[in-house]
């Protein structure tokens, strides 16, 4: 599968956006924020990296080696912590960049090697990504496929929690049933305030979950890449 530059441009800004974020939140949100916006920042960092179109950037051959070492102790520590969604991701960018690294058919365990006219499958226009254009498709299509189906529960999940939470009490209302108003209370110097019509997703943490179904997108990207 080849796609344009443009594609594998629009992931790095993607990506870097949400990486910027995350690590700013990590320095100035809550404290018991921090630890989970570091970890989505280098998830950021690096399929940011990772993304990179080949025609701009050149990759050196060690890359993927180091990927694979970054990502792999990043996910040892997100299993010390119980964090399943940050071990996953983490897997998934050793995954990745173990089919960089090595050819398709000794990752999958097939027989024999592909020559350099074999079909490509790969997305060679998208930074590390495209030095696997000659291999034929990357990577093990069960893990692959197992990938994807988490990512894609992940982003529907996600992108429906961040509907705020009155829109959904409304859809949830039948037809021609009465709503009880909602009250209001009176904040100094601010006037009345709604008290259940507030988003539970507005803020900052709204936006660094909007951060994470954003990554997701952009992984399932990536993956479907391979």
């Amino acid at each position: 599968m080849l796609e344009p530059a443009w594609v594998g441009w629009l992931l790095v800004l993607l990506c870097a956006a949400a990486a910027a974020y995350c690590l700013v939140r990590a320095r100035n949100g809550p404290a018991a924020h921090r630890g989970d916006a570091r970890g989505e920042g280098l998830m950021a960092l690096g399929m940011a990296a990772m993304a990179l179109p080949a025609s701009a950037v050149t990759p050196p051959q060690w890359s993927p080696w180091l990927f694979t070492a970054v990502y792999a102790t990043a996910g040892g520590w997100a299993l010390v912590r119980r964090h399943l969604h940050h071990a996953v991701g983490t897997f998934a960018m050793v995954y990745m960049a173990l089919a960089m690294a090595v050819p398709a058919d000794h990752l999958a365990g097939r027989t024999g090697a592909m020559g350099p006219t074999g079909p490509t499958a790969s997305m060679g226009s998208m930074g590390s990504m495209g030095a696997m254009a000659h291999e034929g498709p990357g990577g093990v299509p069960l893990l692959t496929g197992l990938l994807l189906a988490y990512y894609t529960v992940y982003v529907i999940g996600a992108g429906v929690r961040l509907v705020p939470t009155d829109v959904r009490a409304a859809d949830s209302v039948t037809e021609g049933a009465t709503v009880a108003p909602v009250p209001e209370r009176t904040v100094a110097g601010a006037g009345p305030e709604t008290v259940a019509g507030t988003s539970a997703d507005a803020g900052p943490p709204g936006v660094l979950r909007a951060c994470r179904v954003a990554m997701g997108i952009g992984m399932l990207a990536m993956l479907l890449a391979l």
